[in-house]
C-alpha cells in the first residue's frame, strides 16, 4: 500500500506579530536575526543596537556639557573649592558635580539605546544590597590589612589622635557621603556605562588601538606622575587577550574592555600629586579587580562599595595620604618612615604607593573567587539541572 500523500498547502501571508518580529527587542538584543541594514545604517547601529563607538562619543560630549553646567552652578553658588584643599566639604561637592553629570548622560544614552533604565549598564543582578555591603567591608578590611602591614613592618607609624568628641562622627558622616560619591562616579563611569558598553562592541583590535593610543600620549607629551605603571598593565594584558581573540574564546569581550578600562583607570590618576609607579600600577590593578567582581557577582555594586571603604579609611579613618593628597579631618594619624625606602613605604602616594598594596589587591582578587566564583559556579549548576 502507498503512503499517503499529503497536498501542498499555499503559504499563509505574513502576520502582524511576524512583521512587528523585526522591531522586538529580542531583535535589538541580537537574540532573534534582524534584517541586513540598508544603505549607510551599518556605520551607526549593528545587532545590538547603536554601536559601541558612537555610544561613547555621545556619552561623553553629554558628559563634559553636563559638567560645564553643573560646575558653573555650583562656582556660581560657592560650593566649590577652587584651591584644590582635599577637606570633606569641597570632596563632597566636588564629586556632586561629575555624579550629576554622569547621571544625566548615562539617562538619555540608555533612552537613545532604548535600554529600561541606568541599571542596565552593570547595576543589575541578583542580591545587589548584600553585595554593596560586602563590598564595603572588603574595602575597610583590605586597607586595614595594608596598614597593618606597614605598621608592623615599621614603614608606617602612628601618631595622635586627630578628632576628638563630636568631630569623629561628623567627620565620619562627610567623608563616608563623599567616598560613596566617589565610589559612585568612578566605578559608574569604568566599571558601569564604560565596561558594559566596550563589552558589546570591542574586540582585541580595537583594544590595542586604544592601548597604543593612551602609551602614545604618555610618550609623546611626557605626562603625569608614574606612567611606567600604565605601561606595565598595558604590556601584561596583551597577551592574555591575543589567546581569547585567536581562540574565539566566549566573553573574551568582557576581558578585552576589562584591559581597556583598567588601564584608562590607571592613566586617569597619573595626573595626582605625588604619584609612583607603583601606584599607578596599583590602580590599574584594583580596577581589573573590580571587573572580576562584576563577573562573578553580576553587578558592580560590590566595587563601588569596596572603593567607597577602601578610600574612606585610607583618608579619614586612618588619615593616610591618597593618591599623594593628605586630607583635612581624619581620625588616626599616620606617616610613612622618612628613613626607609619610599619603594616599601609608599612615600608621598601613601600606603598605594607601596609594593605591599600588590599583595592585598591579590587578597581581594583571591577572595572575590573563591566565595562569589563558587557560587557563579553552584547557581550554573542548578540552572543546567532545572534547564
Amino acid at each position: 500500500m502507498e503512503p499517503e500523500i499529503e497536498p501542498t498547502l499555499p503559504e499563509a501571508p505574513p502576520t502582524e506579530a511576524a512583521t512587528e518580529l523585526s522591531l522586538s527587542p529580542d531583535v535589538l538584543a541580537g537574540t532573534v536575526e534582524a534584517p541586513e541594514t540598508r544603505g549607510l545604517g551599518w556605520v551607526f547601529s549593528g545587532d545590538e543596537g547603536l554601536r559601541a563607538g558612537w555610544s561613547v562619543l555621545i556619552f561623553a560630549a553629554l558628559l563634559a556639557l553636563f559638567s560645564s553646567v553643573v560646575g558653573f552652578a555650583f562656582l556660581a553658588m560657592h560650593l566649590v573649592d577652587q584651591k584644590g584643599h582635599l577637606t570633606a566639604s569641597a570632596t563632597l561637592f566636588g564629586e556632586l558635580i561629575p555624579f550629576l553629570a554622569m547621571l544625566g548622560a548615562a539617562a538619555l544614552v540608555a533612552l537613545i539605546e532604548r535600554r529600561k533604565n541606568l541599571l542596565a549598564f552593570n547595576l543589575t543582578g541578583p542580591r545587589r544590597g548584600a553585595h554593596l555591603l560586602s563590598g564595603l567591608a572588603a574595602g575597610f578590611l583590605g586597607l586595614s590589612v595594608l596598614v597593618g602591614a606597614l605598621c608592623a613592618g615599621g614603614w608606617l607609624h602612628f601618631g595622635a589622635i586627630a578628632l576628638t568628641g563630636a568631630d569623629v562622627a561628623k567627620y565620619a558622616a562627610l567623608w563616608g557621603c563623599a567616598f560613596l560619591l566617589v565610589g559612585c562616579v568612578e566605578e559608574g563611569l569604568f566599571r558601569c556605562y564604560l565596561q558594559f558598553t566596550l563589552t558589546r562592541g570591542i574586540n582585541f583590535w580595537w583594544a590595542l588601538g586604544i592601548e597604543a593610543l593612551i602609551c602614545v600620549d604618555l610618550v609623546l607629551r611626557a605626562r603625569g606622575n608614574g606612567v611606567w605603571g600604565v605601561y606595565a598593565v598595558a604590556l601584561l594584558g596583551l597577551v592574555p587577550c591575543l589567546m581569547l581573540q585567536l581562540n574565539k574564546t566566549k566573553g573574551a569581550g568582557f576581558w578585552q574592555a576589562a584591559w581597556v578600562t583598567s588601564t584608562i583607570f590607571g592613566f586617569i590618576h597619573t595626573g595626582n600629586n605625588g604619584e609612583n609607579w607603583i601606584g599607578i600600577f596599583a590602580a590599574a590593578a584594583i580596577g581589573f579587580v573590580f571587573c572580576v567582581s562584576i563577573w562573578v557577582t553580576g553587578s558592580a555594586w560590590w566595587a563601588i562599595g569596596c572603593h567607597a571603604a577602601w578610600d574612606w579609611a585610607e583618608t579619614y579613618f586612618y588619615g593616610t595620604a591618597d593618591s599623594g593628597m593628605p586630607a583635612q579631618g581624619h581620625y588616626l594619624s599616620t606617616s610613612p618612615d622618612p628613613a626607609r625606602s619610599a619603594f616599601w613605604t609608599g612615600g608621598a602616594d601613601g600606603p598605594e604607593g607601596s609594593l605591599l598594596v600588590l599583595g592585598v589587591i591579590l587578597l581581594l582578587l583571591v577572595a572575590l573567587l573563591v566565595i562569589y566564583g563558587r557560587r557563579s559556579a553552584l547557581v550554573t549548576e542548578a540552572e543546567q539541572l532545572t534547564a
